[in-house]
Protein backbone atom coordinates (compact mmCIF):
# COMPACT_ATOMS: atom_id res chain seq x y z
CA UNK A 1 0.00 0.00 0.00
CA UNK A 2 1.64 3.25 -1.12
CA UNK A 3 1.58 6.45 0.93
CA UNK A 4 0.92 8.65 -2.09
CA UNK A 5 -2.80 9.26 -1.65
CA UNK A 6 -4.74 9.11 1.61
CA UNK A 7 -8.05 8.36 -0.11
CA UNK A 8 -6.50 5.44 -1.97
CA UNK A 9 -5.01 4.06 1.24
CA UNK A 10 -8.45 3.95 2.90
CA UNK A 11 -10.20 2.90 -0.30
CA UNK A 12 -12.66 5.82 -0.25
CA UNK A 13 -13.68 8.44 -2.77
CA UNK A 14 -12.45 12.04 -2.30
CA UNK A 15 -16.03 13.11 -1.54
CA UNK A 16 -16.63 10.32 1.02
CA UNK A 17 -18.60 11.26 4.12
CA UNK A 18 -17.11 11.27 7.62
CA UNK A 19 -19.01 8.08 8.48
CA UNK A 20 -17.74 6.31 5.34
CA UNK A 21 -14.18 7.29 6.25
CA UNK A 22 -14.61 5.95 9.77
CA UNK A 23 -16.14 2.69 8.54
CA UNK A 24 -13.27 2.21 6.08
CA UNK A 25 -10.74 2.79 8.85
CA UNK A 26 -12.42 0.34 11.22
CA UNK A 27 -12.44 -2.34 8.53
CA UNK A 28 -8.78 -1.86 7.58
CA UNK A 29 -7.59 -1.45 11.18
CA UNK A 30 -9.17 -4.81 12.02
CA UNK A 31 -7.74 -6.42 8.88
CA UNK A 32 -4.17 -5.20 9.40
CA UNK A 33 -4.02 -5.10 13.20
CA UNK A 34 -0.60 -6.52 14.20
CA UNK A 35 -2.21 -8.92 16.69
CA UNK A 36 -3.95 -10.63 13.73
CA UNK A 37 -0.85 -10.55 11.50
CA UNK A 38 2.02 -11.80 13.66
CA UNK A 39 3.37 -13.83 10.73
CA UNK A 40 3.13 -10.87 8.34
CA UNK A 41 5.45 -8.02 9.37
CA UNK A 42 4.38 -5.97 6.33
CA UNK A 43 0.94 -5.58 7.90
CA UNK A 44 2.41 -3.20 10.50
CA UNK A 45 3.60 -0.82 7.79
CA UNK A 46 0.19 -0.99 6.16
CA UNK A 47 -1.47 -0.30 9.50
CA UNK A 48 0.74 2.76 10.02
CA UNK A 49 -0.29 4.09 6.62
CA UNK A 50 -3.98 3.43 7.39
CA UNK A 51 -3.68 5.24 10.75
CA UNK A 52 -2.10 8.29 9.15
CA UNK A 53 -4.64 8.43 6.32
CA UNK A 54 -7.56 8.27 8.74
CA UNK A 55 -6.05 10.86 11.09
CA UNK A 56 -5.86 13.32 8.19
CA UNK A 57 -9.15 12.58 6.40
CA UNK A 58 -11.20 12.44 9.62
CA UNK A 59 -10.08 15.93 10.60
CA UNK A 60 -12.03 18.57 8.60
CA UNK A 61 -9.25 21.19 8.66
CA UNK A 62 -6.47 18.78 7.70
CA UNK A 63 -8.65 17.20 5.07
CA UNK A 64 -9.39 20.58 3.45
CA UNK A 65 -5.71 21.42 3.31
CA UNK A 66 -4.82 18.02 1.88
CA UNK A 67 -7.58 18.28 -0.76
CA UNK A 68 -6.30 21.71 -1.76
CA UNK A 69 -2.82 20.23 -2.22
CA UNK A 70 -4.25 17.36 -4.27
CA UNK A 71 -5.85 19.82 -6.68
CA UNK A 72 -2.64 21.85 -6.88
CA UNK A 73 0.07 19.17 -6.91
CA UNK A 74 -1.74 15.97 -7.89
CA UNK A 75 0.17 12.80 -7.01
CA UNK A 76 2.82 14.74 -5.05
CA UNK A 77 0.24 16.14 -2.59
CA UNK A 78 1.36 13.68 0.10
CA UNK A 79 4.97 14.88 0.13
CA UNK A 80 3.79 18.50 0.08
CA UNK A 81 1.46 17.85 3.01
CA UNK A 82 4.15 16.10 5.04
CA UNK A 83 6.44 19.12 4.72
CA UNK A 84 3.98 21.09 6.87
CA UNK A 85 2.74 18.35 9.20
CA UNK A 86 4.83 16.24 11.55
CA UNK A 87 3.53 12.97 12.94
CA UNK A 88 2.65 14.79 16.13
CA UNK A 89 0.58 17.30 14.13
CA UNK A 90 -1.15 14.59 12.11
CA UNK A 91 -2.33 12.56 15.10
CA UNK A 92 -3.25 15.48 17.35
CA UNK A 93 -7.04 15.55 18.10
CA UNK A 94 -7.59 12.20 16.36
CA UNK A 95 -10.01 9.62 17.77
CA UNK A 96 -7.87 6.67 16.63
CA UNK A 97 -7.12 5.93 20.27
CA UNK A 98 -10.83 5.57 21.05
CA UNK A 99 -11.46 3.28 18.06
CA UNK A 100 -8.50 1.01 18.86
CA UNK A 101 -9.48 0.81 22.54
CA UNK A 102 -13.01 -0.27 21.65
CA UNK A 103 -11.59 -2.85 19.25
CA UNK A 104 -9.31 -4.10 22.03
CA UNK A 105 -12.25 -4.53 24.43
CA UNK A 106 -14.34 -6.46 21.92
CA UNK A 107 -11.67 -8.69 20.35
CA UNK A 108 -9.01 -8.90 23.06
CA UNK A 109 -6.36 -7.05 21.03
CA UNK A 110 -3.67 -4.86 22.53
CA UNK A 111 -4.72 -1.24 23.03
CA UNK A 112 -3.53 1.78 21.10
CA UNK A 113 -0.70 2.57 23.53
CA UNK A 114 1.04 -0.75 22.87
CA UNK A 115 0.44 -0.47 19.12
CA UNK A 116 1.82 3.06 18.79
CA UNK A 117 4.78 2.25 21.02
CA UNK A 118 5.55 -0.72 18.76
CA UNK A 119 5.23 1.42 15.61
CA UNK A 120 7.19 4.49 16.76
CA UNK A 121 9.38 3.24 19.62
CA UNK A 122 10.93 5.89 21.85
CA UNK A 123 9.35 8.68 19.78
CA UNK A 124 5.98 7.85 21.32
CA UNK A 125 4.74 8.58 24.81
CA UNK A 126 1.22 8.47 26.18
CA UNK A 127 -0.61 11.24 27.97
CA UNK A 128 -4.13 12.19 29.00
CA UNK A 129 -5.71 15.31 27.61
CA UNK A 130 -8.91 17.13 28.46
CA UNK A 131 -11.12 19.52 26.51
CA UNK A 132 -14.49 21.04 27.47
CA UNK A 133 -16.97 18.17 27.45
CA UNK A 134 -14.38 15.61 26.35
CA UNK A 135 -11.88 13.31 28.01
CA UNK A 136 -9.85 10.58 26.37
CA UNK A 137 -6.44 9.10 26.20
CA UNK A 138 -4.39 10.50 23.38
CA UNK A 139 -0.90 10.33 22.04
CA UNK A 140 1.94 12.69 21.27
CA UNK A 141 5.30 12.12 19.61
CA UNK A 142 8.25 13.26 21.71
CA UNK A 143 10.99 15.45 20.36
CA UNK A 144 8.87 18.41 19.25
CA UNK A 145 9.01 21.69 21.19
CA UNK A 146 6.05 23.55 22.63
CA UNK A 147 3.93 20.60 23.75
CA UNK A 148 3.20 20.11 27.45
CA UNK A 149 1.34 17.35 29.19
CA UNK A 150 -1.99 18.34 30.68
CA UNK A 151 -2.90 16.68 33.94
CA UNK A 152 -6.50 15.75 34.64
CA UNK A 153 -7.87 18.11 37.28
CA UNK A 154 -9.77 16.52 40.15
CA UNK A 155 -12.49 18.35 42.08
CA UNK A 156 -11.08 18.47 45.64
CA UNK A 157 -14.20 18.73 47.80
CA UNK A 158 -16.51 15.84 48.64
CA UNK A 159 -19.71 15.43 50.66
CA UNK A 160 -22.25 18.22 51.20
CA UNK A 161 -19.64 20.98 50.94
CA UNK A 162 -18.42 19.55 47.66
CA UNK A 163 -21.97 19.37 46.27
CA UNK A 164 -22.66 22.95 47.32
CA UNK A 165 -19.40 24.19 45.78
CA UNK A 166 -20.11 22.26 42.60
CA UNK A 167 -23.59 23.80 42.39
CA UNK A 168 -22.26 27.37 42.62
CA UNK A 169 -19.48 26.74 40.13
CA UNK A 170 -21.76 25.06 37.58
CA UNK A 171 -25.04 26.97 37.94
CA UNK A 172 -23.77 30.40 38.89
CA UNK A 173 -20.23 30.46 37.54
CA UNK A 174 -21.07 28.59 34.36
CA UNK A 175 -18.17 26.18 34.92
CA UNK A 176 -18.77 22.53 34.06
CA UNK A 177 -16.79 20.28 36.38
CA UNK A 178 -15.67 16.75 35.52
CA UNK A 179 -17.88 14.02 36.96
CA UNK A 180 -17.16 10.35 36.42
CA UNK A 181 -19.92 8.13 35.06
CA UNK A 182 -21.65 5.47 37.16
CA UNK A 183 -20.90 1.76 36.92
CA UNK A 184 -23.48 -0.57 35.42
CA UNK A 185 -24.28 -4.07 36.69
CA UNK A 186 -25.86 -6.71 34.46
CA UNK A 187 -26.15 -10.51 34.36
CA UNK A 188 -24.98 -12.97 31.73
CA UNK A 189 -26.33 -16.51 31.65
CA UNK A 190 -23.89 -19.25 30.66
CA UNK A 191 -24.40 -22.93 30.06
CA UNK A 192 -22.33 -25.29 32.24
CA UNK A 193 -20.16 -26.05 29.19
CA UNK A 194 -19.54 -22.36 28.46
CA UNK A 195 -18.63 -21.73 32.10
CA UNK A 196 -16.20 -24.67 32.12
CA UNK A 197 -14.49 -24.09 28.75
CA UNK A 198 -14.69 -20.30 28.44
CA UNK A 199 -14.20 -18.59 25.10
CA UNK A 200 -16.12 -15.98 23.07
CA UNK A 201 -19.63 -15.08 24.17
CA UNK A 202 -22.07 -12.76 22.34
CA UNK A 203 -23.64 -10.25 24.73
CA UNK A 204 -26.20 -7.60 23.80
CA UNK A 205 -25.72 -4.45 25.87
CA UNK A 206 -29.32 -3.18 25.95
CA UNK A 207 -28.51 0.06 27.77
CA UNK A 208 -26.41 1.25 24.82
CA UNK A 209 -27.93 -0.99 22.11
CA UNK A 210 -24.56 -2.59 21.36
CA UNK A 211 -23.56 -6.16 20.62
CA UNK A 212 -20.29 -7.15 22.32
CA UNK A 213 -18.20 -10.28 22.00
CA UNK A 214 -16.76 -11.14 25.41
CA UNK A 215 -13.87 -13.44 26.19
CA UNK A 216 -15.10 -15.64 29.05
CA UNK A 217 -12.26 -17.11 31.13
CA UNK A 218 -12.38 -20.90 31.56
CA UNK A 219 -13.82 -22.39 34.75
CA UNK A 220 -15.72 -19.23 35.62
CA UNK A 221 -17.83 -19.56 38.76
CA UNK A 222 -21.40 -18.69 39.69
CA UNK A 223 -21.62 -15.10 40.89
CA UNK A 224 -18.23 -14.11 39.53
CA UNK A 225 -18.09 -10.67 37.91
CA UNK A 226 -16.49 -9.74 34.61
CA UNK A 227 -15.40 -6.11 34.35
CA UNK A 228 -15.47 -4.12 31.10
CA UNK A 229 -13.56 -0.89 31.68
CA UNK A 230 -15.13 2.30 30.34
CA UNK A 231 -18.39 0.66 29.22
CA UNK A 232 -20.54 2.12 32.00
CA UNK A 233 -22.42 5.41 32.05
CA UNK A 234 -20.74 8.30 30.26
CA UNK A 235 -18.96 10.88 32.36
CA UNK A 236 -19.97 14.54 32.44
CA UNK A 237 -17.85 17.58 31.82
CA UNK A 238 -14.87 15.53 30.72
CA UNK A 239 -15.16 12.89 33.47
CA UNK A 240 -14.23 9.28 32.87
CA UNK A 241 -16.95 6.76 31.94
CA UNK A 242 -17.91 4.13 34.48
CA UNK A 243 -17.34 0.39 34.12
CA UNK A 244 -19.71 -2.41 33.15
CA UNK A 245 -19.81 -5.39 35.54
CA UNK A 246 -21.34 -8.61 34.27
CA UNK A 247 -22.39 -11.06 37.00
CA UNK A 248 -22.16 -14.69 35.90
CA UNK A 249 -25.20 -16.94 36.28
CA UNK A 250 -24.66 -20.58 35.28
CA UNK A 251 -27.78 -22.24 33.97
CA UNK A 252 -28.66 -25.70 35.28
CA UNK A 253 -27.99 -28.66 33.05
CA UNK A 254 -30.80 -30.87 31.77
CA UNK A 255 -29.92 -33.52 34.34
CA UNK A 256 -30.03 -30.98 37.16
CA UNK A 257 -33.42 -29.71 35.99
CA UNK A 258 -34.79 -33.26 35.81
CA UNK A 259 -33.50 -34.04 39.29
CA UNK A 260 -35.08 -30.87 40.60
CA UNK A 261 -38.39 -31.74 38.97
CA UNK A 262 -38.37 -35.27 40.41
CA UNK A 263 -37.53 -34.00 43.88
CA UNK A 264 -40.52 -31.67 43.69
CA UNK A 265 -42.75 -34.61 42.76
CA UNK A 266 -41.67 -36.59 45.81
CA UNK A 267 -42.33 -33.81 48.31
Amino acid sequence: MHQEDYCRILGVEPHASAEQIKQAYRRLAFKYHPDRNKANPEASETMKAVNEAYAVLSNPAKRRQYEALRHQFGSSAYSQFRRSYSEEDIFRDSDINDILEKMAKVFGFRGYEDIFREFYGDAYRAFEFKKPGFFAKGFVFAGYPGEREQDQWQFPLQGHLGKLSRFFLEKIGGIELPENGSDILDVIKLSPQQAQQGGPFAYFFRRKSKKLVLKIPPRVREGQRIRLVGMGEDGKGGGKPGDLYLKVHIKKSLLQRMQGFLSELHK
